[in-house]
């Protein structure tokens, strides 16, 4: 199969890549680019709840291999950090990044060259890592990137707390969706991060993903587009497995990539959290491969 080209590359050719640039930029003036709506304006550094401004912060960039094989391949992704996060779990693995400030604000430019580089390393995708709060930098970096000959697939990896309405203008853009669907229950998603609406965003910012780029495509076991979901199992199914599985079944595709992960540990602030308190058991696990075999899904990894 010939490896197609990154979707960014027309979309910048033509002119819609601008396009969405200029659009997401004036919508931080009075942000409504996640599900928080907070309508901070971001122009003028009012940050807003997902303490960013501006200017994009950055963690740490560099070729990753603790990502999914298809990502990974034999170069690594080329994973960038944004710090900050706009979902806020209680037991976040890099709490010091999401809830801390771990970080350095840097330009668009900056942003564009980190891109560069990590492709001049080898990397086989750019990995954008909590980007849903930070899509007008990256699009008006990406446009700089292009320019100095970036062509390498986007990977737009999420929590899964986004708006459908700011997932439209990536549509032609990114080519990898990979966003977590941590919880099925309203209550737990309010309990753990404030975010009572987060499994009514996740269902429909991933189904309108799915729309765009379809399940996913591996050319020589290398991903080049498509929809990747990424499912934690919790203590207790506090994250609602069974119901996930079947909902991305029945109404995404039984033919998506689903990484049912079993690494879950209390981080963060979770360890004072009843129930979330430990990590999970073998028999969990388990029941979770299970449940997505039993919904029908049939590429797992």
């Amino acid at each position: 199969m010939t490896v197609p080209q990154s979707s960014y590359i027309e979309a910048f050719v033509s002119g819609m890549l601008h396009q969405r640039a200029e659009e997401a930029t004036a919508r931080m003036e009075d942000c409504d680019l996640c599900p928080r709506k907070c309508h901070a304006n971001r122009v003028n550094e009012d940050l807003g709840t997902c303490k960013t401004g501006w200017l994009a912060k950055v963690a740490s960039y560099s070729p990753h291999f603790g990502e999914e094989q298809p990502l990974v391949g034999t170069h690594g992704s080329g994973t960038i950090f944004f710090t900050n996060c706009n979902l806020g779990c209680n037991f976040c693995q890099n709490f010091d990044i999401s809830h801390e400030g771990y970080g350095v604000e840097i330009t668009n430019s900056h942003l564009a060259r980190i891109m560069i580089n990590l492709q001049y390393l080898g990397c086989h995708n750019i990995n954008f890592v909590t980007p849903s709060y930070v899509i007008p930098q990256i699009l008006s970096a990406l446009i700089i990137a292009v320019k100095n000959g970036l062509s390498i697939p986007l990977v737009y990896n999420t929590s899964g707390y986004d708006d459908p309405a700011t997932i439209k203008l990536l549509d032609g853009i990114v080519d990898i969706f990979m966003p977590d669907f941590k919880f099925w229950d309203p209550e737990i998603a309010r309990q753990v991060c404030n975010a009572y609406d987060y499994p009514e965003y996740a269902r429909q910012s991933i189904k309108e993903m799915h729309r765009q780029v379809g399940d996913l495509v591996i050319v020589n076991g290398k991903a080049v587009r498509g929809l990747l979901i990424r499912h934690l199992v919790l203590p207790d199914n506090l994250a609602g497995t069974r119901e996930i599985m079947k909902f991305i079944a029945d109404e995404v595709s039984a033919s998506t990539y689903v990484n049912v992960m079993d690494q879950y540990r209390p981080c963060g602030e979770a360890i004072d959290t009843d129930n979330l308190n430990r990590g999970i058991t073998r028999k969990e696990f388990y029941n979770a491969l299970k449940a997505a075999s039993s919904a029908g899904l049939n590429r797992m990894n």
